[in-house]
């Protein structure tokens, strides 16, 4: 790769000219969709603030921003559902627009209403996801559909499900493509059976019937008529547009479900086509993947971010981009820039050198991992990381590394060879073991499988390793069952020691879970809202009870207290009562 022949040019969605000491904004095949920004930053040994509850003072953080996460996008012309039953180019949507998504009822998904957020364009390696009944989705590899089994990325990697072959994902069918309104429509439209010349005549006559006849209600589609004649021609213009019909006393009834009465709405085109609502239709319709195939190009691409987290996108239910607002520090917006914008600091390892170097410097314990992850993917080709272990161990400088990246394996004889002159400290975050939440709450990291087997090698390469089980969403992961077999898996992979960590909303990742609970388990909403309402920590008796119940399951598996290791990830105080805030808003 020649990462010196990437840069972002003159973009100027990609122009920085506040950010302080940046060299050069480099893009690269390897991380579709990020921008690295390298800067050269004078001062990397960062004090934590004296109000926060960590228990360490002190923290280095070589990245600000996270290629951890992933990027969704589809093809521009791809049709998506509006309110008004209609579709349009995912290219013309725009913020405000009010499309379909989805939400979940009790054990069911429903079509709901909601509107656009945000809407952007971008380029990606493009694969093609083609459907039993001939739909054609042009995607981005990271992009995910609503399958039978849960959300599915488009291609596969870091053992994420994907799509394969065989799989099903829930959608009506592909949408048609809306009649031309020629001469022959507008006159079977205007004077209807005297205008049946042709298809275009029947679709602009069905159309006619539907604004004027036409009903939609507990999911059947009706077109009333009063005398045979006009019965008979609703029958036979059905039939000759591939419709399934049943006869009534008061007209003619469309067979078939909500696929099929969304194909009679997008091939005919109505004016009262708000007649056909979907909401609080159930999401229950599937179709085979007949094959991914990726096309071997990059093209233009688009993604927007909804109220429900979701929209319907040629008939199969569509995940969209969330984002978390922790890069407003650096004027970045609070939707794609966190996981787009990635801010190096490629003379890190060298300004934390001079900072150790001064006589005030006192040795005390560093934590990295605290905000963003140092050993994210863009570690791989940056390798900051060494330098920056040489100069803790050369200046007798005690360090914590808290990690879900496996990049950390690369390192591990030179941890090791450090760990005889400072105390080091290894800490890897495993929040759940279900592949499906994992892959709905932290897309992008590595599985909680591979998380393990790097327990596994530091523990292989003769250093401690505690785990963060962190964080524990309350009714989602902090049942006993759950918890316990956790614990099991953390122990068999050798782990020293297990720390267990209620959830904690700080504002910007606060709005961004906010959304999802309320998309994927809205049941939740009013519990998180009594768990958090006042403030960024779950409130002291949650926590109390956590404890309670964690406390014989820590002892069970060899983690109590007592049997601690020295060398450990800092584990966070007890927090104080949040202070009075502002209400926490979960919708």
């Amino acid at each position: 790769m020649r990462w010196d022949g990437q840069r972002a040019g003159n973009d100027p969605q990609q122009a920085l000219p506040g950010l302080d000491g940046l060299v050069r904004s480099v893009r690269s095949p390897e991380f579709q969709g990020i921008t690295f920004h390298e800067v050269r930053a004078r001062s990397v040994l960062n004090r934590v603030p004296g109000q926060s509850v960590v228990p360490f003072s002190w923290t280095v953080n070589p990245y600000r921003g996270c290629s951890h996460s992933c990027v969704y996008c589809l093809s521009g012309d791809t049709p998506i559902l509006m309110a008004d039953g209609r579709t349009k180019p995912l290219s013309a949507v725009r913020v405000g627009d009010e499309i379909y998504g989805t939400e979940t009822r009790g054990a069911r998904r429903h079509y709901v209403r909601t509107t656009v957020l945000a809407h952007w364009r971008t380029r990606k390696p493009a694969y093609r996801v083609e459907l039993a009944d001939g739909t054609r989705l042009v995607a981005g590899g990271d992009h995910r559909f609503l399958s039978d089994r849960g959300w599915k990325h488009v291609s596969g990697g870091e053992n994420r499900p994907h799509l394969t072959a065989g799989a099903r994902v829930m959608s009506t069918g592909g949408f048609p493509a809306p009649p031309e309104r020629n001469e022959a429509y507008v006159r079977g439209y205007l004077h209807g059976t005297d205008g049946l010349l042709d298809d275009h005549g029947r679709k602009g006559f069905l159309a006619g019937v539907f604004d004027t006849a036409g009903t939609y209600a507990e999911g059947t589609l009706r077109l009333h008529a009063t005398d045979p004649e006009t019965t008979e021609a609703i029958c036979l213009a059905l039939k000759h547009l591939g419709f399934s019909a049943a006869i009534e006393d008061s007209g003619v009834r469309v067979l078939g479900g909500l696929g099929e009465h969304l194909r009679f709405l997008h091939t005919v085109a109505p004016e009262e086509a708000r007649k056909l609502a979907l909401d609080g239709a159930p999401v229950d319709a599937s179709l085979e993947v007949r094959a991914v195939t990726s096309l071997g190009v990059e093209l233009p691409m688009f993604d927007i971010t909804t109220g429900t987290g979701d929209f319907i996108a040629d008939g199969v239910v569509s995940h969209n981009c969330f984002a978390r607002n922790t890069h407003t520090y650096l004027d970045f917006d609070s939707g794609a820039d966190f996981d787009s914008q990635v801010v190096v600091k490629v003379n890190a390892a060298e300004v934390l050198a001079s900072q150790l170097r001064r006589p005030s410097w006192r040795g005390e314990h560093v934590a990295m991992g605290t905000n963003t992850d140092p050993y994210q993917r863009a570690e791989g080709r940056y390798q900051l990381m060494p330098g920056i272990i040489r100069a803790f161990a050369e200046h007798g400088t005690p360090f914590s590394i808290l990690t879900k990246g496996t990049t950390l394996s690369r390192d591990l004889p030179l941890l090791s060879s450090v760990s005889a002159e400072v105390d080091v400290g290894l800490g890897v975050s495993i929040a759940v073991l279900d592949r499906e939440l994992h892959s709905s709450v932290e897309p992008g990291t590595p599985s909680p499988q591979a998380r393990l087997e790097l327990v596994r090698r530091i523990r292989d390469a003769g250093l401690p390793c505690g785990v963060m089980i962190a964080p524990v969403l309350p009714g989602l992961t902090d049942s006993d069952e759950h918890l316990d077999a956790l614990l099991a898996a953390v122990a068999d992979a050798g782990a020293t020691s297990a720390t267990v960590l209620a959830l904690h909303l700080r504002p910007g990742a606060r709005e961004w879970y906010a959304q999802w609970l309320a998309r994927e388990f809205p049941a939740l909403v009013p519990r998180y809202r009594k768990i958090y309402g006042r403030g960024s920590y779950a409130h002291a008796s949650y926590r109390r009870t956590l404890a309670a119940r964690v406390g014989p399951l820590l002892r069970r598996y060899g983690f109590g207290r007592e049997d601690e290791a020295s060398h450990r990830v800092p584990e966070p105080r007890e927090a104080e009562p949040a202070p009075r805030a502002e209400q926490m808003r979960l919708l």
